[in-house]
């Protein structure tokens, strides 16, 4: 049982060594951050101005439209790079595969390009 045990040592210290990190890196800013805020660091930082309205307003359907696009063409595109990677085994089957799957990927651009979902008017 004792060298049963001693199989499990190395991850009971990794485990103890990863809680004391994390528990110090917790700690250490309110032991070791400065507390003076002043008018210039509680102020508006992302947009350049203050809010002025509900956070509850509407926004725009093509925010989301645009967001749900770069999803959409970011996960297609990271099919390339395997396909890359074993381009050399997968022969002239896969090529074509491939080649559909971007044609496809081509008409879908184009039929937004056409309808204007990329347009900021």
């Amino acid at each position: 049982m004792n060298a049963l045990l001693l199989d499990y040592l190395p991850i009971v210290v990794f485990i103890g060594i990863s809680l004391v990190i994390v528990l110090g890196l917790m700690v250490a800013p309110f032991l070791l951050a400065h507390k003076n805020p002043d008018a210039e660091k509680l102020s508006a930082y992302e947009c350049g101005f203050n809010a002025f309205d509900d956070a509850r307003m509407k926004f725009d359907v093509r925010f989301y439209l645009i967001s749900i696009l770069f999803i959409i063409f970011d996960l297609e595109v990271s099919f390339l790079f395997p396909w890359a990677a074993a381009f050399g085994e997968i022969g002239l089957f896969g090529f074509w595969s491939m080649m559909v799957f971007l044609g496809v990927l081509t008409i879908g651009f184009v039929y937004e390009w056409k309808k204007g979902a990329l347009e900021w008017d």
